[in-house]
């Protein structure tokens, strides 16, 4: 119980970034420390700007960063994190996606070509899908990429989106400590792990966020005839994305759900954590109900006049194009060994 009283405090402490985490720069701008979780996307989101203008500022060459280490964060930036109210002009594109998309690194390593292509800087939101919907459904968003079909679909149906495409497809795979007290360890199936962690009482560690992956492992629970109340029976809903998620995990010994990709890109930092359901990767995952798709939708500009419709077409018709989807694939297998995103819009 203590134990798990100084992780909340730990992860209170590091989840008010802003209080603790910036500070004001001699030169008018701000210093940031960067904290576990972070990527410069999430960090150009939080303080309204962007990763070219972090990376100059700093003499960055790519999308690396290290816990603990302090960016200047540009004059012109503001020193409080926002969220935008409004769209930005023609010249700035907003993207409402999962953290799943930053966590991994993907949006680091191919947004910067339509940047180039098009003139135009990318805002990147990267939160939850259901949060990212609920941006793109007031407006505040250009385009959205995430990864809960049916939430999608309704996105769709109440006419906040349209141009719905296929871009790419990972897998879901259950983590968890390394001696595995519940005995899930090469099971094919997910529902009959989620099962067995409950009748064992381990912790089970939930975004509890309402992301696609939260929307996946609620599904799963329910397969299993099980409905899990945070608080109980070693079950406890954190409210944060992958990385924070997988980071509790791996402080307190609970399993979780993750998405491969964000496995991958944390999992050395995750030394307590082992990949126990899913298979050796996500052509080898033997369960289907592990398949996460992810679309791409426009912001419907019929009801939100002032969103950036023709960039966001054009986005998605980039995101979708052979060129993209080969840098899709692409990404994380020199790294890796695999790709840590399949696309699907088109081969490569």
């Amino acid at each position: 119980m203590k134990r798990t009283i100084l992780v909340f405090l730990a992860l209170a402490l590091l989840f008010s970034t802003f209080a603790i985490g910036s500070v004001a720069a001699q030169d008018g701008g701000t210093t940031y420390t960067v904290q576990a979780g972070d990527s410069l996307y999430r960090i150009a989101a939080k303080f309204n700007t962007t990763v070219s203008a972090i990376q100059s500022a700093n003499g960055l060459t790519g999308s690396a960063i290290r816990i603990g280490q302090v960016l200047k964060i540009p004059a012109s930036a503001p020193a409080t994190p926002t969220v935008p109210n409004t769209p930005a002009d023609p010249s700035t594109l907003i993207l409402a996606t999962t953290t799943s998309t930053a966590d991994s690194g993907l949006l680091a390593a191919i947004l910067p070509y339509f940047e180039a292509r098009e003139n135009i800087k990318i805002k990147v939101i990267a939160v939850g899908t259901g949060q990212a919907l609920a941006i793109g459904a007031k407006g505040d968003a250009d385009v959205v990429l995430v990864h809960a079909r049916s939430q999608e679909d309704k996105f769709v149906a109440d006419g906040n989106g349209i141009d719905r495409r296929d871009v790419m497809y990972n897998d879901f795979v259950i983590v968890g400590p390394l001696n595995d007290p519940a005995g899930i360890g090469g099971l094919s199936s997910a529902k009959d792990a989620f099962a067995k962690i409950a009748a064992a009482g381990s912790p089970f560690a939930s975004r509890g966020d309402n992301s696609g992956t939260n929307t996946k492992e609620t599904s799963l629970w329910t397969a299993a005839g099980l409905k899990p109340k945070s608080g109980a029976n070693g079950y406890v809903a954190l409210g944060q994305g992958m990385g924070e998620t997988l980071l509790y995990s791996n402080e307190t010994g609970s399993y979780t759900l993750a998405d491969r990709g964000t496995w991958l890109a944390l999992s050395a930092k995750l030394p307590n954590l082992t990949l126990l359901v899913g298979g050796a990767s996500v052509k080898k995952n033997p369960d289907p109900a592990l398949f996460n798709p992810y679309g791409v939708i426009a912001v419907n500009p019929v009801k939100f006049p002032k969103v950036n419709y023709p960039k966001a077409k054009l986005f998605i018709e980039w995101i979708t194009s052979l060129s993209i989807q080969r840098r899709i694939y692409e990404f994380g297998r020199s790294l890796y060994g695999e790709s840590l995103f399949y696309p699907v819009a088109k081969t490569p």
